[in-house]
């Protein structure tokens, strides 16, 4: 939230008079006089004095219908339980005096009666909604009941109140949580619990016109908390009760508190501030996609099939080919394939210059070497490449790319141990050897391998195996590196590099000096782990080598990071003509001990999840700034490095109106364009994940064939940015246009803006040459005729005069 949090100050000298009432104690006769008295006294003798405010604290909690069960009966049943709790004390004071309706009805013979009088008395007997929510407020029962849950959602409560009680004034009296004996100061779960209830008065107050004015957190000390005893701490200052000294020590939650109070809420917590400009020129403008699937057979038969069929239309409907009857056909074209003129029509309609895909590594070579290549595969893969360039659409193209649900290695290599075995590093080298010589005239850019530190999700029984197999994957990458640089860049002229997967992270607790350090421990081990032996040292990260090393002499990791030799560093150093990042989601990490010999053991973190942020279905936070720092961060470690976004977006289940992924797209290249502009970041494409989505509305730009492929809302956006080139000042104007029209000739300028006329002009003069040539050919033709019959005749009297000069005249 960006809004500052204000409220209505009450002087310290005007005293506030509480009366706090167990709520599970029945509201009986005595305690409503009880309290009516209080009241009308204090209003009748004291209130014109000191100015004061009476009310009566009221605790409850939230309950809403499961989703998939929502119907009156449920709805029903939530109001039942709000009045149980918190109804039978409210409506009498802040309405008309009595009970609730459903419990008149429900609890008639249980419930008192109050006489009109009372009523009377008790009515309005309250300058304030006092309200208290906290975990006392949700004790678990027996009850079975799956239709209803009870969740921690102050702002429901807050709207119930509304609704019931006519708006009223109301003010957080107590409210926090609690965390175990064992944690001390370092109640970070407390803290952002906290944040989310203090988020949600926020948003009640900004959204929904909720008269919050106050909030009190409970409480400013631990102490002995009624039936739990010791067992848990409420405070936001942490007491030692073993010490007779009672040390008192703030908690993180009490720092948090006072950084929530000087600030008034939460009114700058990222630079997200938006920012207009530019991107350059020559930005690169992508959809990126995963592994492409190639048609083995083209979708188009009619156009290569040499058979005739005969339609048995009136029998089985079937066609039936004519033996011995075989028609010419053409050559074989890429428009045999309909899917690629579908797919690049969708790339066509949002304006992308380039496109990224991966080949299938097991369809190209089934078995693993060169014995046996698909050449058929080959060709679908190279019509894509031909057809894209066409329309101006240049491809960066992936060699390998895991999937979550594949390793996607031909079953011989996967068979003899896969990516562990070192005999992989050749087998791919010669994969890619052969993908050069088949596109490499034209793809100039080039990803050998897609996030190799995500092979922790395949070899994952221990980290040993983890780290052997990125080993190797890094090996494999420097091998085609080289063999690229030698044999094909010197004609070619590509260019090479391989993406990492690179989430950003930040310390869970920020007051927590081991917060930090295992955030910065996540990007050593998840995204300097592969970068730092290409775009550094040629070895991996010291403080992920020595944190390894301290849990072996701790005995709580038997991990062992392999060495690369001397001749492997100079090896793989420097394989990489550009930093391809893909970027989706900033994690929050906490530092947690663990005694185990796995990749994910060995970094010692948790992740912890802010239900404050803006989150996806399949739990994506979207923070935008995130990208930024992500940039410098890279920058800061490995240098002025050309950068891609090889991949950036979000899912979302919507149909059409995907708001959530519009809202990614904008946000995310805010932060790019700043990052560029006011950071200098050399940042060079940004490619959007992904382009359809596979069944169920997810990442994708269009719908999956199920829903015919449909264009959702982001389509409009993504186009419009791609178009603007980022956020200028004037949307109608593109620097990027104007400056090409001002280096382009006159005469070209001529051209091109009479190019209505100058057409008109050449089919008028070619018509005209054209009758011209037609006319003369004609008049030559007659002549011709003409004095070849003059000349015949000529001929003919000739001969007369030679027979007469023999005759007997």
């Amino acid at each position: 939230m960006q809004q500052c949090w204000e409220f209505e100050t009450v002087s310290a000298d005007i005293p506030i008079l509480l009366v706090r009432l167990n709520f599970e104690v029945v509201f009986g006769e005595k305690m409503g006089h009880a309290h009516a008295v209080v009241w009308h006294t204090y209003d009748n003798h004291f209130r014109q004095s000191q100015k004061g405010y009476l009310s009566m604290t009221l605790g409850s909690h939230w309950i809403e219908p499961e989703k998939k069960h929502i119907d009156s009966s449920t709805i029903n049943m939530c109001q039942e339980s709000m009045d149980t709790v918190l109804g039978r004390f409210a409506k009498p004071i802040h309405i008309d005096g009595d009970y609730p309706e459903s419990l008149k009805t429900k609890y008639e013979s249980i419930l008192p009666v109050f006489s009109e009088s009372e009523k009377a008395s008790i009515k309005g007997t309250a300058d304030f909604f006092a309200f208290s929510f906290g975990p006392n407020n949700f004790k678990r029962s027996n009850d079975s009941n799956k239709l209803i849950r009870a969740l921690i959602h102050l702002r429901g409560v807050l709207n119930w109140i509304k609704m019931e009680y006519n708006n009223p004034k109301i003010l957080i009296m107590e409210n926090g949580w609690f965390s175990n004996s064992n944690i001390q100061t370092e109640d970070t779960t407390t803290v952002y619990i906290m944040k989310k209830f203090i988020n949600d008065i926020l948003q009640a107050i900004t959204y929904d016109n909720i008269q919050v004015f106050g909030y009190t957190a409970w409480s400013l000390m631990d102490s002995f908390e009624w039936q739990e005893g010791y067992k848990i701490r409420r405070g936001l200052f942490y007491v030692d009760f073993t010490n007779k000294s009672n040390a008192i020590t703030p908690k993180s939650s009490a720092l948090y508190f006072k950084q929530i109070i000087q600030k008034k809420g939460f009114p700058d917590g990222a630079p997200e501030s938006e920012i207009r400009g530019q991107f350059p020129c020559d930005f690169s403008w992508g959809i990126t996609d995963s592994v492409l699937k190639a048609e083995l057979a083209p979708s188009s038969p009619q156009f290569v099939d040499r058979k005739l069929y005969v339609w048995n239309v009136t029998g089985d409907g079937i066609l039936h080919a004519i033996k011995g009857v075989e028609l010419k056909t053409r050559a074989a074209q890429c428009t045999d394939f309909i899917t690629i003129k579908k797919q690049l029509a969708l790339l066509k309609n949002i304006k992308v210059t380039y496109y990224r895909f991966a080949l299938n590594w097991s369809m190209i070579m089934p078995k693993g070497d060169l014995s046996s290549v698909n050449r058929e595969v080959l060709r679908y893969y190279r019509c894509i490449i031909t057809e894209a360039s066409k329309l101006g659409i240049k491809i960066m193209l992936t060699l390998y790319y895991p999937t979550h649900g594949s390793i996607s290695l031909p079953a011989p290599l996967l068979g003899n141990g896969g990516w562990l075995n070192r005999t992989i590093t050749q087998a791919f080298s010669d994969y890619a050897k052969l993908c050069f010589h088949e596109f490499g005239d034209l793809v100039k850019q080039w990803v050998t391998i897609n996030e190799p530190n995500r092979l922790s999700q395949y070899y994952h029984t221990s980290s040993n195996n983890t780290y052997q197999a990125v080993h190797n994957a890094l090996i494999a990458h420097s091998i085609a590196w080289h063999l690229y640089d030698k044999v094909y860049r010197p004609h070619q002229h590509g260019q090479i590099s391989l993406s990492l997967h690179t989430d950003w992270a930040e310390p869970a607790n920020p007051f927590l000096r081991s917060h930090t350090e295992a955030a910065e421990r996540f990007l050593q081990f998840d995204i300097a782990w592969i970068a730092e032996p290409i775009f550094g040292s040629g070895d991996y990260p010291m403080l992920m080598r020595q944190y390894i090393i301290t849990k072996i002499q701790k005995r709580m990791s038997k991990s062992s990071l392999p060495y690369f030799t001397e001749e492997e560093k100079k090896m793989v150093k420097g394989t990489a003509d550009f930093l391809s990042l893909n970027h989706f989601t900033t994690r929050l990490v906490i530092h947690e001990p663990k005694n185990d010999s796995r990749f994910e053991s060995d970094r010692d973190i948790h992740f912890l999840s802010d239900a404050t942020r803006l989150t996806s279905f399949n739990g994506l936070a979207v923070v935008p700034y995130g990208i930024r720092r992500l940039l410098n961060w890279m920058r800061k470690n490995y240098g002025d490095i050309p950068i891609y976004v090889t991949a950036n977006g979000v899912d979302d289940k919507a149909l059409e109106g995907d708001e959530l992924r519009i809202y990614y797209l904008q946000k995310y290249s805010q932060q790019l364009l700043q990052a560029y502009l006011e950071d200098n970041i050399n940042l060079k494409g940004y490619y959007a994940f992904k382009l359809t989505d596979k069944t169920k509305p997810q990442y994708g730009f269009y719908n999956s064939a199920i829903h015919d492929m449909k264009a959702k809302a982001s389509v409009n956006m993504y186009r419009a940015l791609i178009t603007a080139n980022g956020f200028p000042l004037d949307q109608v104007l593109n620097s990027c246009k104007l400056q090409s029209e001002e280096n382009s000739c006159s005469f070209c300028t001529f051209l091109q803006q009479r190019k209505p006329l100058i057409f008109f002009s050449f089919c008028l003069f070619s018509t005209s040459t054209l009758l011209l040539t037609v006319t003369i050919i004609r008049k030559y033709k007659r002549k011709r005729r003409k004095l070849h019959s003059v000349k015949h005749q000529h001929n003919a009297c000739f001969l007369i005069k030679k027979k007469d000069s023999f005759s007997q005249y």
